[in-house]
């Protein structure tokens, strides 16, 4: 079981990496492409969209690391003033919600993507682009996603830790 927490950690970690990749490029093609406006060129079509695919893939992929290491913004106000039971139970709620909501989103992905896979979508802007190639990060991060809230819904360590405002 340990092999597989390792091997899951490192996919979850890829992801997140790949998506930091996608935002130096981000960074690199707008800058090549104001270089070349400026310039007085035309710049790349497929700079446009790739910097667009990298936009949502990077969203994606950085996704469950981001609720891994609780880096999605959360407020903490009113879970900060609860006394440490009644945090548990709400952070555990609102957990369990965000599993619920994750897994409805992981659906309605797959049977996007299985719709792009049969119809044989294709996305035409620069090229023509197989978009199942797009769509297939829909249900592989909302999944994770799913797995990493599942954490807090059931490990020791709660996605809310009452510390609002402490360090800031």
């Amino acid at each position: 079981m340990e092999t597989v927490g390792k091997l899951y950690r490192g996919f979850l970690y890829a992801m997140a990496g790949i998506a930091g990749v996608m935002l130096v490029w981000l960074m690199i093609s707008v800058i090549m492409s104001v270089v070349m406006r400026n310039s007085g060129l035309q710049p790349f079509a497929w700079l446009f969209t790739s910097s667009e695919y990298a936009i949502l893939y990077m969203t994606m992929l950085g996704a469950p690391w981001l609720v891994r290491e609780k880096g999605h913004v959360h407020i903490e106000l009113v879970t900060a003033a609860l006394p440490i039971g009644m945090r548990r139970v709400v952070s555990r709620l609102v957990a369990l919600l965000c599993v619920l909501v994750s897994l409805i989103l992981a659906w309605k992905g797959a049977e996007l993507l299985l719709g792009n896979i049969t119809r044989n979508d294709l996305d035409v802007r620069a090229y023509y682009f197989p978009k199942w190639i797009l769509t297939i990060a829909f249900p592989v991060s909302f999944g994770l996603m799913a797995i990493e809230f599942s954490r807090f819904v059931f490990g020791d360590n709660l996605m809310h830790s009452g510390e609002a405002g402490i360090h800031e």
